[in-house]
């Protein structure tokens, strides 16, 4: 699945610390491409299937939730999740998923993360992060 990918270059810590992060390492997760406004991220779907033979919620929701991640956190702010909300469509139909995350609205402390993820063409979930922004200062009144 490694492949050369471009990265703009005042994306390249954020995306440093998101290909070296443990979690996304077991998984096997990558940035595939930063263009538009949208992270995109792929992970194979082999040895996550659950008894079921298909794709498991939790691997689903990690690859949303590692885009939402690298999205929130690319502007040099740090963010962390205060929510997050998936629904799912259907059951992958390839090898891979791709998860492509995309800012749909931001306020000084707070910001709205939209995940869409993808096997092949298929939908297979939508996600929906809120993000924290613990590098602000509180604003004194």
């Amino acid at each position: 699945m490694k492949k050369a990918v471009s990265i703009p270059e005042n994306y390249a810590v954020a995306v440093h610390r998101s290909d070296t992060c443990e979690f996304a390492r077991l998984l096997g997760m990558e940035v595939t491409g930063i263009e538009d406004g949208c992270v995109r991220v792929a992970m194979s779907t082999s040895g996550v299937k659950n008894a079921h033979g298909t794709t498991h919620g939790g691997a689903i929701f990690a690859i949303a939730d590692h885009a939402f991640g690298i999205a929130a956190n690319m502007d040099g702010v740090d963010q962390i999740a205060i929510s997050a909300h998936i629904r799912y469509f259907s059951v992958p139909a390839a090898d891979t998923l791709e998860a492509v995350a995309r800012r749909v609205s931001e306020t000084e402390r707070t910001s709205v993360f939209s995940v869409d993820v993808y096997s092949g063409d298929r939908l297979v979930a939508s996600f929906e992060g809120v993000g924290f922004k613990i590098g602000v200062p509180a604003r004194k009144e």
